[in-house]
């Protein structure tokens, strides 16, 4: 999330209550996560196990909950609890603010573009030029569309981030970490019905240009997806990953959170991927390997019975 303009750490310090050490005299220009941090921004982090990372990391200002060493650059912000402290600086500045109309006053509609009727824009939300946005389409706050988009009936894009914080020390409830980012659908995207894209945590969900995403598809937080994608029909995608450019998933396709899809690969209807694939290949199965092994094996499994049918006669 950006802020609409620098904040001072010595602001922000305050408003979380936190003791500022090192490069106190600076200004934050937004808040991020880890994998998406860039120069100026803050990540907060509160196991010992991720400090280094944080501190190495482009993010210039870190909510900690410990006095470690850092760059002289650099910047911690010493609190008890990282994570309520993100939650009170996403609070300050992207705060709940429901828009009761159909189109929010403060959204955006280029020329050319279709809306179609119970079509909810939220507020901040800019829409492109030549779009088509079908029925009963949802498109929430702070999301961007491109130009010549194409969202078709009961889509919604920029629901809530699927992730919560669970600790022993805290209510024995899951409590959900509240989502800033957004979602950006680059041009000439076009996205089926009844398909759902959830927003970053703090960062942006992108679509990228001229992929096509067929009905029932989930993307989670955080991906990025390439241009030229295709996906049939309930692909499901987790969180924080990245699917590069030209990828085509086939039907029930499932891929798990925090890897990379290499360009130009394919991967075979419902088959499982929980783990990086490499670019240029064709892929199958679960775990998705391969698919020209991946068949070899499948006809082996078949030969089973018929190869222990021979052992067993060779014993009698």
């Amino acid at each position: 999330m950006r802020f609409e303009k620098p904040v001072a750490l010595r602001y922000i310090a305050q408003l979380i209550n936190a003791e500022l050490v090192g490069n106190t005299e600076a200004k934050a220009t937004g808040i991020n996560e880890i994998h998406k941090v860039e120069e100026g921004d803050l990540v907060f982090v509160d196991h010992p196990k991720y400090y280094d990372a944080c501190i190495q990391s482009a993010a210039s200002f870190i909510i900690i909950n410990k006095k470690v060493d850092c760059p002289e650059e650099k910047a911690l912000l010493v609190v008890n609890d990282p994570f309520e402290a993100y939650q009170t600086i996403v609070e300050q500045y992207r705060p709940f603010a429901p828009s009761m109309k159909l189109k929010s006053d403060t959204a955006s509609v280029g020329e050319g573009t279709v809306i179609m009727p119970n079509v909810y824009i939220g507020n901040e939300v800019r829409i492109g030029k030549d779009c088509i946005i079908y029925p009963n389409v949802t498109i929430l706050d702070h999301c961007v569309i491109g130009n010549n988009v194409v969202i078709q009936a009961g889509t919604v894009i920029g629901s809530d981030a699927f992730y919560y914080n669970k600790k022993t020390d805290r209510s024995v409830h899951y409590k959900k970490m509240k989502s800033c980012g957004r979602v950006v659908i680059e041009d000439f995207a076009e996205i089926g019905a009844g398909c759902t894209i959830d927003r970053g945590v703090s960062g942006d969900t992108l679509i990228g240009e001229g992929t096509k995403m067929d009905n029932m598809v989930h993307i989670g937080h955080d991906t990025a997806i390439g241009k030229n994608c295709l996906f049939a029909a309930q692909v499901g995608i987790a969180g924080a990953t990245t699917i590069e450019d030209n990828v085509i998933l086939w039907g029930q396709v499932g891929v798990s959170k925090t890897l990379t899809i290499g360009k130009d690969a394919i991967v075979l209807a419902q088959s499982g991927v929980p783990s990086s694939l490499a670019g240029g290949k064709t892929y199958f199965g679960y775990p998705a390997e391969d698919a020209s092994v991946k068949r070899r094996e499948l006809v082996w499994i078949k030969r089973i019975p018929e190869l222990w049918k021979k052992v067993m006669e060779k014993k009698e």
